[in-house]
């Protein structure tokens, strides 16, 4: 599974929201992109964009289980998840290639972003170790 994770510690670019429609075309054009290669590859099993923090819900179960829920915005918010991608692949290198070339995803004038994509095994079961 890949996480891209919006982090405003360490970036050099300005939020989304203050990119041209232009940046934002691009942008998603690129993950289309992304995506319509990993079909083709045989790689792709699923993927999406999120919403970002303010259109997010936190839930906790409240007395006898009753749903509590916490909603944005959330102004406090420095990382969040803004997408994802489980793909099948023969290597866990592989994986990682397809990370970085995820992580030059365009931004503003057209510049990679270099946002951070972690890469994790989708287990079935516990780790032989345990």
């Amino acid at each position: 599974m890949l996480l891209m994770q919006f982090s405003a510690a360490g970036t050099d670019f300005p939020s989304i929201d203050t990119w041209s429609r232009e940046e934002i075309a691009a942008h998603i054009a690129f993950m289309h992109e992304v995506n319509e290669k990993l079909a083709a590859d045989g790689e792709w099993v699923q993927g999406e964009g999120l919403g970002g923090p303010q259109q997010a819900r936190i839930v906790r179960a409240g007395a006898g289980g009753a749903p509590v829920v916490t909603e944005g915005p959330f102004a406090e918010t420095k990382e969040f998840l803004a997408g994802w991608w489980i793909v099948d692949c023969e290597t866990p290198q592989r994986a990682v290639e397809i990370a970085a070339h995820i992580s030059t995803a365009p931004g503003p004038g057209g510049r990679p972003l270099n946002m951070p994509i972690e890469v994790h095994p989708v287990m079935s079961a516990p780790p032989q170790e345990m």
